[in-house]
């Protein structure tokens, strides 16, 4: 199928030409008119009058030289003053397309270096202008669209980096509480070690991971979604968490019926879950009861993470930003970027879920709603 050719309207450009090249040409001609004029009558009297004074002949004389050499060539005169008009009239018209060349080129220079001004050309180039503008506005767009995509790569790989420190905090505090309680129950120590040996495994695979993002230039992973029982995540999640839970005095109370299922990807949804309770665990008051509970209604799934310690109303609405932390000092305690929650709220985003914070009477809800297909 051949492409179609575009067309454009031509109209002014040949308008203006058209009255520029009728202008000279009327010129021409009346040139002419005038000249045929002139050279008869009085003004040829007093021509031959003034060749008589200057040459010091007689009228007759000079009369006949005058005759002889203006209306006898007056053919070839006029064909000169012709020719002489429409070189005049080339010249013109030639101008004419080399001031248009050199907005144009002077147009497409300005199409990458005035970033927000539009480019602005004569009245009768107004298609050259409209297709310049154009072409400036797709080059924007797609400027802009490379730069976040570059920023979304960027974000990502940011958010690895601080998702590889979960596996590696866990792999530290469970190793941490076998080296400092060499007499543990067999089944306990069984049990940290089992925890500790599949969070490296999550680390090796969040590494790998980042080194497949920065080698293949991706902007986003794909979600690999399936069927998940909300409980035992929850559970599984708790137990990663226990050093966190431990050192500091809290524990979490799970209000999840078994028969809950998400529909998501795990690896994902673990992530959103894990860095909410952390959020909790980090910014709840000390000797507290965090509360996790789940809520089945049609078409989705309500996850409700309930702690005590209130968030003021100008932070809560903040929360989710990229590192946005709920107080500097905490900083060197939990040693975080304050990315946990934006990763969060991405990962809902991308399930097409929402997430949303409140805090009142000293609690603070973290609710999570998720399709459950």
């Amino acid at each position: 199928m051949k492409n179609k050719t575009k067309t454009y309207d031509y109209s002014k450009l040949s308008r203006v030409l058209f009255i520029r090249g009728l202008i000279i040409t009327i010129f021409a001609a009346t040139t002419v008119i005038v000249f045929r004029i002139l050279s008869r009558g009085n003004f040829a009297d007093a021509i031959v009058f003034w060749i008589a004074q200057t040459f010091e002949i007689s009228y007759d004389r000079a009369a006949a030289i005058y005759f002889s050499t203006i209306p006898g060539n007056m053919v070839y005169i006029i064909g000169i003053v012709i020719i002489v008009f429409m070189l005049v009239l080339f010249r013109m018209l030639l101008g004419s397309y080399t001031k248009y060349f050199d907005e144009v080129i002077s147009g497409v220079g300005r199409i990458m270096t005035d970033v927000n001004g539009k480019i602005a050309l004569s009245p009768e180039l107004e298609f050259v202008e409209r297709e310049l503008n154009t072409v400036k506005d797709t080059l924007e767009k797609r400027a802009y669209e490379a730069q976040e995509k570059e920023q979304q790569k960027n974000d990502l790989v940011v958010y690895l980096a601080h998702d590889i420190k979960t596996p590696l905090t866990s792999v530290i505090g469970y190793l941490s509480l076998l080296d400092e309680n060499p007499d543990l129950p067999d089944a306990l120590k069984e049990k940290y070690t089992h925890i500790a040996w599949e969070k490296a495994n999550r680390l090796e695979t969040l590494v790998n991971e980042f080194f497949e993002i920065t080698r293949y230039n991706l902007q986003s992973i794909p979600l690999h979604k399936e069927d998940i029982n909300l409980c035992y995540m929850m559970v599984q999640i708790s137990d990663e968490l226990y050093p966190q839970l431990a050192s500091r005095n809290k524990e979490v109370k799970i209000d999840i019926n078994d028969d809950i299922i998400l529909f998501g990807d795990s690896e994902k949804l673990a992530r959103v879950f894990n860095n909410i309770l952390k959020n909790a665990i980090t910014y709840s008051d000390s000797n507290s009861i965090i509360k996790i509970s789940a809520q089945q209604k049609p078409g989705n799934v309500l996850v409700v993470f309930e702690n005590s310690g209130a968030i003021p109303d100008d932070k809560i609405k903040v929360v989710f930003d990229k590192f946005y932390r709920l107080s500097s000092s905490r900083s060197s305690e939990t040693g975080g970027a304050g990315l946990g929650l934006a990763i969060a709220k991405d990962i809902v985003d991308m399930h097409g879920g929402e997430i949303r914070a409140e805090s009142s009477s000293g609690k603070t809800i973290f609710t999570v709603e998720l399709p459950s297909f």
